[in-house]
């Protein structure tokens, strides 16, 4: 898919299919007002004739307008003027590329990135716009054997910006959305693919991948052997019922001097979560392939960052292991001694997360990072509480979860915090252990980040708990691709990537 910004008046566009708005009731946008004046009313005679009311998501396809050059209009209703907010165009843009690319325009012009939409700019529309193109075009057929494609897909879309001072803003933007379109793609592809495909070793060759594309990136595979060297017991406990190998592999970004600390990301990579001996109900079972979505997450984000090329360094952290039953499984009532030396007793191994993940939060402490963000579909309890909207965002340092709300904010993946209070820290104790792996029925987003909270000790750390958001589930499930844009706009913020003038 190709993507370009100009400048320029609708009837001197020549193109297969020019996109313009209809507000709510029957109120054509200035651009639509222009092509109206153009074609002499024609639009709208037949807006009075009752063929558009404007409300938001309508489409009118119209061929051969008089006087316009291009092959179609497509009017689209946007809702009322006033009402226009960040999801409602997202929403309108990923209407308008489904309905184009059924209607057999190759190419497009559309005058939507020039909507007022309150509090955003060029920059961001445009942006939006792309990535919300790339998501709605995306598909996984590539292991069907019969595959249904357009006859003639959409093929190049180009964003209209109001002035030419304008067009920088919008080159920047399409820059920025390829990339992180890049790293979601990478991050549903990944999460999509079956788990007998994707085991801890494929998420290794996926990072390999990223090593041999990019010439600052280098890839550590940390296998079995070295993990107990290391004394990773609660990590290599949760992967013992499994015949796949428990591997982390560790992707190492460095865009800026090496006496610079990193950023680390974290990823819970468990490629298929049974429950273990806690076997999980067989209702939506195949569902859990998507419990390494944390991994994929930061594996999108690491793509992503790459493409951009910032000038920072950041270790991305892909925890692979698969949770199963078996003879060799780990039991509740076991105690593990994690890799700080903490023990920890299991009440339930289908709290396992928390178990591979205190390993590898304590394993990054070598890097001496800057601060640490770790990502895990990690808790029922996440999507009762915040649906399949909001990531739950749980931290220890107020500076970086205000950093994620507001890099949550700009990309529209959306994140809310919860709190992380001392006095919940109760529901851990153990009669037997340090603490035990589950805090009970009350507050479990909490207590599994309270648990984590134990092994953070030495650096700024967030966590984000995506049970809710990493994917939909029903006749339309698949991975969501998230959060891939909340950690590059992170990124980008970090970096002081400059995105307005």
């Amino acid at each position: 898919m190709e993507f370009n910004v100009k400048s320029g008046s609708p009837e001197k566009q020549r193109s297969a299919c020019i996109v313009v708005g209809v507000f709510e009731p029957r109120r054509l946008s200035a651009i639509a007002e222009q092509l109206d004046e153009i074609s002499e009313g024609y639009i709208s005679n037949l807006l009075r004739r009752g063929d558009l009311e404007g409300k938001s998501g309508q489409m009118l396809l119209l061929h051969h307008v008089p006087n316009i050059l291009s092959e179609r209009v497509l009017l689209v209703g946007c809702g009322k003027e006033r009402e226009l907010d960040e999801r409602q165009y997202r929403q309108i843009i990923s209407k308008t590329i489904s309905t184009l690319n059924e209607t057999g325009s190759m190419e497009a012009v559309c005058f939507l990135s020039e909507l007022h939409v309150k509090g955003r700019d060029t920059y961001w529309k445009v942006r939006q716009a792309v990535e919300a193109t790339q998501d709605c075009l995306y598909n996984f057929h590539g292991l069907k054997t019969r595959k249904v494609e357009a006859r003639r897909p959409l093929r190049k879309m180009v964003f209209n910006v109001p002035t030419r001072r304008e067009l920088p803003l919008g080159e920047r933007a399409i820059s920025h959305a390829l990339a992180v379109s890049e790293g979601i793609t990478t991050c549903k592809n990944v999460a999509n693919m079956p788990p007998n495909i994707c085991n801890p070793a494929y998420l290794a060759e996926q990072a390999k991948i990223l090593e041999h594309d990019y010439d600052n990136v280098s890839t550590e595979i940390v296998g079995e052997k070295e993990m107990e060297a290391l004394g990773m017991s609660s990590y290599l406990a949760v992967g013992r019922g499994s015949r796949n190998e428990s591997i982390m592999s560790v992707i190492k970004y460095n865009g800026a001097a090496a006496d610079v600390n990193p950023i680390v990301l974290v990823g819970k990579g468990v490629t298929f979560d049974s429950g273990g001996i806690s076997l999980k109900p067989g209702e939506a079972m195949d569902e859990m392939k998507y419990d390494m979505g944390g991994a994929a997450g930061v594996l999108g984000a690491m793509h992503a960052l790459a493409e951009l090329q910032l000038p920072i360094n950041v270790i991305g952290v892909l925890a692979g292991c698969e949770n199963m039953p078996g003879g060799d499984a780990y039991r509740p009532g076991d105690i593990l001694t994690t890799m700080s030396g903490q023990t920890v007793e299991v009440l339930n191994t289908d709290a396992e997360g928390r178990l591979v993940l205190c390993d590898a939060l304590t394993y990054v402490e070598r890097f001496d990072p800057e601060l640490v963000i770790d990502v895990a579909t990690l808790t029922g309890a996440c999507v009762v509480a915040l649906g399949k909207h909001a990531s739950g965002l749980l931290s220890t340092h107020n500076p970086l979860a205000h950093e994620l709300l507001n890099a949550s904010e700009q990309s529209g993946d959306r994140a809310w915090r919860l709190p992380l209070w001392e006095e919940y820290q109760e529901q851990l104790e153990s009669p037997f252990a340090d603490f035990t792996n589950l805090g009970g029925k009350g507050a479990g987003t909490i207590t599994a980040a309270c648990f984590l909270a134990r092994f953070t000790k030495k650096y700024h750390w967030a966590h984000l708990d995506i049970a809710g958001t990493a994917w939909r589930g029903g006749k339309e499930k698949g991975s969501t691709g998230r959060p891939v844009s909340l950690l590059t706009q992170f990124l980008l913020n970090r970096a002081g990537a400059e995105q307005s003038e």
